[in-house]
């Protein structure tokens, strides 16, 4: 890292030579060229989530002068390394990357270190490389921990009621946050599940078997359709950890599909995360019934200003140097925290961030 920072400094201290390509081929390419241009590669276009990340990044970034080369892999990690080694050729002077297979960059980000192009894990850590230089997210343990918090209170579960019949799902098994939020539920759901207070009537609680691949709401659909089939029969769910909105949609959908959602046949409590506005509104519908609020606009201000920092040669602000671990090196990272948000607080929450108008809620 210290050859890579001298680097840096003396491309920031000399821009009007080093500092002066213009990005060819990107989707976002306005702003200075003299101040630099930072590729930025996002998952996919289908989640409304990651529409925002990377409108919000490529605005802050061009705000603060850079030229953007903003690319999403569509959910293919092959197509992402391409895109990732074709910014590298283009001679970008940094990289935010959010990966879709967080252990498929190594090559990639290789021939970044190679070329002195820093490299920024946003959201997602990259493992099991040491050419990661930092890591922008969410404190992703206390997004489960609120997810789980939200179904103890909803149940009752400290004032001792159940036994309740719940079903647990997780995320992507090639993301890391898919472990971090499953352990922060499961820190705070253990106990009930060992006093029999939670039953998983599919018996399905370890991490391999409830994974859901890319994050995807109809894999979702069919496994929670499958289930309701195999182990349910007279019984009623009464909560699903889910982990994420998209797949919480999913879920929903099997469970009307089921007969949920009557007098007789209530909709258990279902979480969620990242308050895309589906699941918004269906919070307001009295059908999901929480989601995480993690204010994506705040997270790519954060990346931006790392960047910043970086190609200026100054350490970026960071609260975390020592908790994220990629398998080879510990990840000196910046958190944000997240708010767990029901119909009980959506209004506040959301109307306080500018999320979404009115209109868009109704």
């Amino acid at each position: 890292m210290p050859n890579r920072r001298a680097a840096l400094a003396t491309l920031a201290g000399a821009v009007s030579l080093a500092l002066t390509m213009s990005a060819c081929g990107g989707q976002n390419s306005e702003g200075s060229s003299e101040r630099g241009t930072i590729g930025i590669a996002m998952p996919t276009r289908a989640s409304e989530r990651w529409l925002t990340d990377g409108k919000s990044v490529v605005e802050d970034l061009q705000g603060k002068g850079y030229k953007t080369e903003l690319v999403y892999g569509e959910d293919n990690p092959k197509t992402q390394v391409s895109q990732i080694e074709k910014l590298i050729k283009q001679g970008v002077d940094a990289l935010i990357i959010a990966a879709i297979d967080n252990k498929s960059l190594n090559s990639a980000l290789q021939q970044a270190a190679d070329a002195d192009i820093p490299v920024i894990s946003y959201d997602r850590l990259i493992l099991g490389t040491k050419n990661v230089d930092y890591y922008v997210s969410f404190d992703n343990e206390q997004v489960g921990r609120l997810q789980a918090r939200h179904i103890i209170d909803k149940l009752g579960l400290e004032d001792g009621k159940g036994p309740f019949n719940i079903e647990l799902f997780a995320g992507s098994p090639d993301d890391n946050n898919t472990k971090f939020f499953f352990d922060g539920a499961m820190h705070l759901l253990q106990p009930y599940l060992d006093n029999k207070q939670l039953v998983v009537p599919s018996g399905q609680t370890e991490l391999d078997q409830i994974t859901t691949l890319r994050w995807d709401g109809p894999t979702a659909q069919k496994r929670m359709t499958k289930v309701l089939a195999e182990s349910y029969g007279s019984e009623q769910v009464d909560a699903v950890l889910s982990p994420y909105d998209g797949i919480s949609i999913g879920i929903l959908s099997a469970l009307k599909a089921d007969g949920y959602g009557t007098a007789g046949k209530p909709l258990p409590v279902v979480t969620g995360q990242d308050a895309e506005l589906a699941s918004v509104k269906s919070i307001i519908a009295g059908e999901q019934s929480q989601t995480i609020f993690k204010d994506l606009r705040q997270l790519a201000e954060v990346a931006a200003n790392m960047a910043d920092d970086i190609l200026n040669g100054e350490t970026p602000e960071l609260n975390n140097r020592r908790a994220y671990k990629n398998g080879v090196k510990a990840v000196p990272a910046y958190l944000l925290q997240p708010i767990s948000v029901d119909k009980s607080n959506y209004e506040y929450v959301l109307a306080a961030s500018d999320l979404y108008t009115d209109a868009e809620l109704k």
